[in-house]
């Protein structure tokens, strides 16, 4: 039965405390959260230069030799897009190593205001890995339902 309006302000000057296994557990997530942010910045810097590696080295080979033409694609295209893969991939990166750093401050100083700081940079890095995941099933549903029509119409 859920709560009436009135019924919440039993609640209001309620205080959550953190007992010592919720530190050590946020502790342990806030170290892996650190690695996990450092190789997403490092495969973060890895796109960015396959990237630049694409452009500059069809530009100084100035050659016609597309190594994507076979699948219909310019060097130009694939250059672009491991570049927004890098621009997508930083957010959710950059949010994990946010949470990582202030929660091991908020542990370490005991300091309410860096473990709201922690909590939402990790409410942060979900919401842009949802709305980016349900951007990706959307298009797929698109993409399923015209290649249904495509396939009706006999395209």
């Amino acid at each position: 039965m859920p709560l009436k309006q009135q019924d919440n302000s039993v609640f209001d000057n309620f205080e959550l405390r953190l007992n010592e296994n919720s530190k050590k557990f946020l502790r342990e997530t806030a170290k892996w959260a650190f690695i996990l942010s450092i190789l997403g910045f490092i495969l973060t810097g890895l796109f960015l230069l396959i990237a630049i590696f694409f452009i500059v080295m069809y530009a100084a080979l100035n050659s016609n030799t597309n190594p994507f033409g076979a699948r219909g694609m310019s060097v130009e295209f694939v250059s672009i897009v491991y570049f927004v893969l890098a621009i997508l991939y930083f957010f959710p990166v950059m949010y994990l190593y946010r949470f990582s750093r202030r929660m091991k401050a908020a542990l370490a100083e005991k300091n309410t205001s860096d473990l709201t700081a922690a909590f939402k940079s990790l409410k942060s890095h979900y919401k842009f890995i949802g709305i980016t995941v349900l951007s990706v099933i959307g298009l797929y549903a698109l993409i399923f339902v015209f290649a249904i029509i495509a396939n009706a119409a006999g395209i």
